[in-house]
């Protein structure tokens, strides 16, 4: 469970705040958070024995506090979201070097309107009262896109700020998304949700939704053939709740509480969020039972050994955790019983500043001599 520092990149980046790997090059997206001033999407090379960063290109993510980064299944487009300003931007990629070629288009769930909350506010994850949820739900604030694993076409956003997925119809051809419809991130009538992340499960038509100010995981049934009628031009629903569980102990206050990530273990066994907070990660058992298929209880429950664990990631085999402790600069080490779904602290630890996401790489062989001849 030992980690080696194997290089630090001395570029001068403006707090990286996610990261995504592409599945057939050495290349490395990274984007930039700011509230005030509009992100940017960093492109790297890694050197697939060193590890070693290297900075290839920059380009202006169109919106503030960039916050995700998704491919599409062909890897020509790449969808943005934009937390602060709540846009969703759609970039090109080359084919062959896989740069970002430009902006394709841009939607505003806000219409361009200004946003009522000041950029310069701070958020507190810890406190999560009613002052705290009714200044962060004031405006939209899209928080990450994922496109649907059947066809590649459903794109989902999260709404943190509106309490809602936003659906909609992804052309990959011309690079646009077309509003098909929203579903509420939580049991009808609920409030103060705040929907942060959405995943799928590996094999079942499931997905999970984190919402971070409720501290709950909301499960989702996907429609296929609903999805089939989206792609045909209806405005159908193509998500149907089916079960809603808690993060957090019932005995922990939730006003002291926000969620994180939210991540399918590759084994399809297990769902894990973080608890910033209650600083800890809950494992919930994904069942396999016909009735209870893709439904969760909860394995355990670990102290990440850290304060606001904002980020946490497996290694490429699965059964090692680390830890984005955002709050007090480290980042530790966790080994995970697939048997058990518990999390077994390692005694490692390292000095971050600041950390807050894990992205693990695998680099691809054979690849280096076309990264040194690309021109990004």
């Amino acid at each position: 469970g030992q980690m080696t520092l194997l290089s630090v990149s001395t570029e001068n980046v403006m707090n990286p705040a996610f990261s995504r790997f592409h599945p057939t090059k050495n290349v490395l997206y990274m984007c930039t958070e700011s509230v005030s001033d509009p992100g940017d999407i960093v492109s790297w090379a890694v050197n697939a024995h060193s590890g070693k960063l290297s900075k290839l290109s920059s380009v202006s993510a169109g919106g503030t506090s960039t916050c995700y980064i998704t491919l599409d299944k062909g890897c020509e487009n790449m969808l943005v979201v934009n937390y602060w300003d709540s846009t969703i931007g759609v970039f090109g990629l080359d084919p062959n070097t896989a740069a970002v070629t430009g902006l394709r288009s841009v939607y505003d769930p806000n219409e361009g309107r200004p946003m009522k909350v000041r950029p310069d506010k701070h958020v507190n994850h810890s406190e999560n009262d009613a002052g705290a949820q009714k200044e962060r739900q004031s405006d939209p604030h899209s928080h990450a896109v994922i496109l649907d694993p059947t066809f590649g076409q459903i794109a989902y956003v999260p709404d943190l700020g509106m309490d809602l997925i936003r659906q909609f119809h992804f052309d990959k051809v011309k690079g646009v998304l077309r509003p098909a419809g929203t579903v509420p991130s939580g049991p009808p009538g609920r409030k103060a949700l705040g929907p942060r992340y959405i995943e799928f499960h590996p094999v079942y038509p499931l997905c999970y939704v984190i919402n971070e100010l409720s501290s709950e995981v909301s499960v989702f049934e996907f429609d296929r053939a609903g999805a089939e009628r989206v792609i045909q031009g209806e405005d159908t629903p193509t998500l149907r709740l089916v079960q809603t569980v808690r993060t957090i102990p019932e005995g922990y206050p939730g006003d002291m509480n926000t969620c994180g990530r939210i991540t399918v273990h590759s084994s399809g066994m297990f769902v894990l969020v973080s608890n910033r907070g209650h600083d800890s990660i809950t494992v919930f058992r994904v069942h396999s039972s016909p009735g209870e298929r893709g439904l969760l209880s909860v394995a355990s429950t670990q102290h990440t050994r850290g304060a606001t664990p904002r980020h946490f990631a497996f290694d490429g085999s699965g059964q090692w955790l680390i830890t984005a402790n955002q709050d007090s600069d480290k980042v530790g080490v966790f080994r995970f019983n697939l048997a058990t779904g518990k999390l077994e602290w390692t005694n490692q630890q390292y000095e971050v500043p600041s950390p807050n996401f894990v992205c693990s790489v695998i680099p691809h062989q054979g690849l280096e001599s076309e990264m040194l001849s690309a021109k990004l």
